[in-house]
């Protein structure tokens, strides 16, 4: 059994412990199903939900895994503003503080999940942290637990997570959920990637550097209706506003935005190959990136995708705990 102690990125989501964690995850699922409500793993723990920057799905889908887990949740909707970092406190005091490296019988919480805006946010926590961090999302760089729950999802849709295309489709410059996405899937053969992207926004040079190392096959396009015809699935995430600062680039692309968006007409052009389509939520209402004429469509994937971040997110918190034990 390989360990999880902290899960900070998606390339420590190795094929063994993908599996592990999925097959789990199933399982809760399975039980959840069934009407199971209570479950013992994470019994006695006190889990600390530390959020700096909003969040729905992500937070609440971890707090309730916790609980139906048997763990008490303390948290916090908006740390910037309603913690000490208000008052100039440096995350890595208040890491220290909440996982009790001076008295560990004295912590606050075992285990941490942290949502921070700044890039590496996660492994800065990880480095003084006395109990698990488990990263919901840093800055633009990161997010492994929304990348797993893509691989659950793939997985239930496919019924494999090898040999099929995949198109990212929207900002996927400053998209965590891309970066880790890329990386644990190109752990698994025959895994065609496809980039959609409006100018200026395309994936970074960086990633583009790993995928042809690794020796993936990707390509890069500028409209979606160019490549939904030869993808398994088509996963479209939103432009960040938040994180862009050009507003050029906000611009061209809405001048643009029927290339990125997921409309009747594309959805039609996807049936034949049967293309499911999935987001990590939320939905731009202005920007609509998929349309609300066809959101409730069979496979328009995105409320069933956001939904398996529950027993997921049980798998990844029985996972860590029962390795911090070890």
């Amino acid at each position: 059994m390989e360990r999880l102690y902290h899960l900070i990125k998606a390339e420590q989501l190795t094929p063994s412990i993908v599996t592990e964690l999925l097959t789990e995850a199933e399982s809760f699922n399975q039980s959840l199903k069934a009407g199971v409500r209570h479950f013992e793993n994470l019994k006695g723990v006190t889990l600390c939900s530390l959020f700096y920057e909003e969040s729905t799905r992500t937070r609440f889908s971890f707090e309730r895994a916790a609980f139906l887990l048997g763990a008490t949740v303390i948290s916090t909707e908006n740390a910037a503003q309603f913690s000490s970092a208000a008052k100039g406190e440096s995350l890595e005091h208040t890491i220290k503080v909440i996982s009790g490296v001076a008295q560990g019988h004295l912590r606050y919480a075992d285990i941490i999940i942290l949502r921070h805006p700044e890039n590496g946010a996660a492994d800065r926590a990880a480095r003084v942290s006395g109990v698990p961090i488990i990263n919901a999302g840093s800055g633009s760089d990161e997010h492994p637990t929304q990348a797993l729950l893509d691989a659950y999802t793939f997985e239930k849709l496919l019924g494999r997570l090898d040999h099929f295309t995949i198109s990212f489709v929207g900002d996927l410059k400053f998209s965590r959920v891309v970066n880790s996405e890329a990386f644990l899937l190109s752990q698994y053969p025959g895994v065609k990637m496809v980039f959609v992207a409006p100018e200026g926004l395309e994936i970074r040079p960086e990633l583009k550097s790993y995928l042809s190392q690794k020796g993936i096959e990707f390509e890069e396009a500028s409209d979606i209706k160019e490549v939904v015809r030869e993808s398994d699935i088509c996963y479209v995430v939103r432009v960040q506003k938040n994180r862009i600062k050009d507003k050029a680039l906000l611009l061209a692309y809405q001048r643009n935005r029927d290339n990125f968006v997921v409309t009747e007409e594309v959805y039609k052009i996807s049936e034949q190959k049967g293309t499911f389509f999935c987001h990590p939520m939320p939905v731009d209402g202005e920007e609509q990136e998929i349309r609300q004429e066809i959101e409730n469509l069979p496979r328009v994937k995105m409320l069933e995708q956001a939904g398996y971040g529950v027993p997921v997110r049980m798998a990844i918190l029985a996972k860590v705990w029962q390795t911090q034990k070890i």
